[in-house]
């Protein structure tokens, strides 16, 4: 048994959380390049007869319909409002009997992924106008699946998977997140509990307090968001400075020209490539940036990273997309939709 075995500390019925429209000018320059690629992937890489996206997995898809739904967000438009409904996840929100402990197959982490998912998509069809019910109480359904994975065991945490072999940091990572995010969208004081007691056991594996040294990229962003979700919950702004020490972890060290980069970034020379856990890493650091940055709501810290966003978004789409669009195995459409709200335009 191993506990946090990956330290990775870089990492709504109620109200729209991570808000992506009126509340920050859009760059229409940018938000345009994350519609074309976005056009592409659905085109080119979703089955509407399984609703799941080709060479992808159920946690790489959920991320994706998360994407694409903080696109229509930050757009105000309608183009995808039908591949919730027809994806794969969607359609087992939607039927009240899924047996989602079928589903998940144990796998605690892809199950955070799914209900931020699921949140997402509330989000967007609250905003227009339409039931968020199924997606609401699907997330909740999958919320008390994680959070009765919580033993002392390691002193806390939440187990990986049910075959409880190791605790993991994004695991809890997506867990603190949810809770804090869950406090804040229902006001329920058991989501506020949960994520205090995370961000409490977060203090007892002190990763960024070793000068990073066992510090990598993976979806490190997650650490940073939660952190400022429970800061707006608890109006503890330390926790943003927390948050940032993260953040800045990555940037002094998982980049290369300023541009994130991980080990397996090597296609260009003809080294490795990503697989398709690591190919969205990138992807989901730039967009929990972004949540990071909704949260933390202080044009101060958004002048911080607003360059290194304009770096990311360039940098895909100068060097990892081709001519149709299709983005290559070391970058990602969410870097796009972070960088049109806080980049530079």
């Amino acid at each position: 048994m191993f506990c946090f075995k990956t330290i990775l500390f870089a990492a709504t019925a109620a109200i729209t959380l991570f808000t992506t429209s009126a509340e920050a000018a859009q760059c229409e320059t940018t938000l345009a390049t994350a519609k074309s690629v976005a056009q592409r992937l659905q085109s080119h890489y979703f089955n509407p007869g399984n609703g799941q996206y080709t060479g992808g997995s159920l946690w790489t898809d959920a991320n994706t319909l998360e994407d694409l739904h903080n696109l229509m967000l930050a757009t105000g438009t309608d183009e995808f409002s039908t591949v919730a409904d027809t994806s794969f996840i969607g359609r087992a929100a939607l039927n009240a009997n899924t047996n989602w402990q079928s589903i998940l197959a144990g796998s605690n982490d892809d199950a955070g992924w799914i209900a931020l998912a699921l949140w997402k998509i509330a989000d967007y069809k609250g905003s227009r106008g339409l039931s968020t019910t199924a997606y609401l109480n699907t997330a909740k359904k999958i919320y008390d699946i994680i959070a009765g994975q919580w033993d002392s065991t390691c002193g806390g945490g939440v187990w990986w998977s049910t075959a409880h072999t190791y605790k993991n940091a994004v695991t809890n990572e997506l867990f603190l997140l949810l809770s804090a995010s869950g406090f804040l969208r229902f006001g329920d004081q058991t989501y506020l509990a949960n994520a205090q007691k995370v961000s409490s056991l977060y203090y007892k594996h002190v990763c960024y307090r070793i000068h990073y040294n066992c510090f990598r990229l993976g979806t490190g962003g997650v650490i940073a968001s939660g952190l400022a979700a429970l800061a707006v919950a608890t109006k503890d702004s330390s926790l943003l400075n927390q948050a940032e020490i993260t953040l800045d972890a990555t940037i002094a060290r998982i980049t290369t020209n300023n541009i994130l980069r991980e080990s397996c970034d090597d296609a260009a020379s003809g080294g490795p490539v990503c697989n398709q856990d690591q190919q969205i890493f990138k992807g989901i650091w730039t967009k929990h940036l972004q949540y990071y940055l909704d949260m933390a709501n202080d044009p101060a810290r958004t002048a911080r990273y607003s360059p290194f966003l304009g770096s990311q978004t360039s940098a895909v789409f100068h060097y990892g997309t081709n001519a149709n669009n299709d983005i290559g195995s070391v970058c990602g459409l969410a870097a796009h939709i972070a960088a049109a709200k806080y980049g530079p335009c």
